[in-house]
């Protein structure tokens, strides 16, 4: 299977993103919804504001979506800082 990396930097371009992974897997949001145990209206806000969620919930949908987090250094940034520990 191929996997297709998205780049995210802005809360904005989320929402769209998760929609569209929510609907690759043939959910509705009202079955997404039940999957976390959560509301519809609450799958609707995360998808319409994913900035207002906490990264947790953020997490648990993107699992339910079968979905993982990478984070790499920005390439357009000249010298990334140094990360300590």
């Amino acid at each position: 299977m191929t996997s297709t990396a998205f780049t995210i930097r802005t809360a904005r371009q989320l929402g769209p993103l998760m929609r569209a992974f929510r609907k690759q897997a043939g959910l509705s949001q009202a079955q997404l919804a039940e999957r976390l145990g959560i509301s519809r209206q609450a799958i609707t806000a995360l998808e319409r504001a994913p900035e207002s969620a906490t990264f947790e919930r953020l997490m648990r949908v993107w699992a339910e979506l079968g979905l993982a987090v990478s984070l790499q250094p920005d390439l357009r940034v000249a010298s990334p800082p140094a990360l300590e520990w």
